[in-house]
């Protein structure tokens, strides 16, 4: 199923090898490493542009997972660091070791909860059904991470801030407000307007 899964934003699988129980997937070079590295590193190459682009691919990808494949394939780790750019940051969704196909005419998907923390969409924690909203709560918190910079979770930061969604949630409705969870290192450089066009989407 993955060999016939091809899409530009999507990391191809170039070939497989089975030797006993052992299995050996091998996937296509990506060269320049993960979104979470360059959002939390000290790259300073994601300007604003850039990361609205990272932003729309993203989405591209899952929209071919969820609609354009037949079942369709729910991605359930959509996080920063199974994103990897390449070497025009073009991003390239990574790491399906946790997705799930979709038999035809279901709805969801039970299952128990899997997923890193802070991206899992808190209905599928609740209901152990996973469905096509479960990967849009992930890439909403992806967005959140590339407006302000911040982790989905940061133990380092008091309480009340630890976790990115709870945080920045009171900060999305209002413009003015918005700016003060901004990503510093984007230093102004960004449209406001464009900003709280992509803080509406992660509502």
């Amino acid at each position: 199923i993955l060999s016939q899964v091809k899409h530009p934003n999507l990391v191809q699988l170039e070939g497989f090898c089975v030797e006993g129980r052992d299995l050996l997937l091998v996937y296509e070079y990506v060269c320049n490493g993960t979104l979470e590295e360059h959002i939390h590193g000290h790259s300073k190459q994601l300007k604003w542009e850039k990361r609205l682009n990272i932003a729309c691919e993203i989405a591209n990808a899952l929209e071919y997972l969820h609609f354009a494949v037949s079942p369709p394939i729910y991605h359930r780790d959509v996080k920063t660091s199974n994103i990897l750019l390449d070497e025009e940051l073009c991003a390239k969704v990574a790491d399906f070791g946790l997705s799930r196909l979709v038999p035809m005419e279901a709805t969801h998907v039970s299952t128990g909860p899997q997923g890193t923390p802070g991206y899992v969409d808190p209905e599928y924690h609740q209901c152990y059904q996973v469905t096509d909203k479960s990967d849009v709560f992930s890439f909403g918190v992806v967005l959140l991470e590339l407006i302000t910079g911040r982790q989905a979770i940061d133990k380092s930061r008091p309480r009340k801030e630890q976790f990115l969604v709870e945080w920045a949630l009171p900060y999305l409705s209002d413009k003015r407000k918005l700016l003060h969870i901004m990503d510093l290192r984007l230093d102004g450089m960004y449209s406001v307007t464009g900003a709280q066009k992509v803080a509406n989407v992660t509502k």
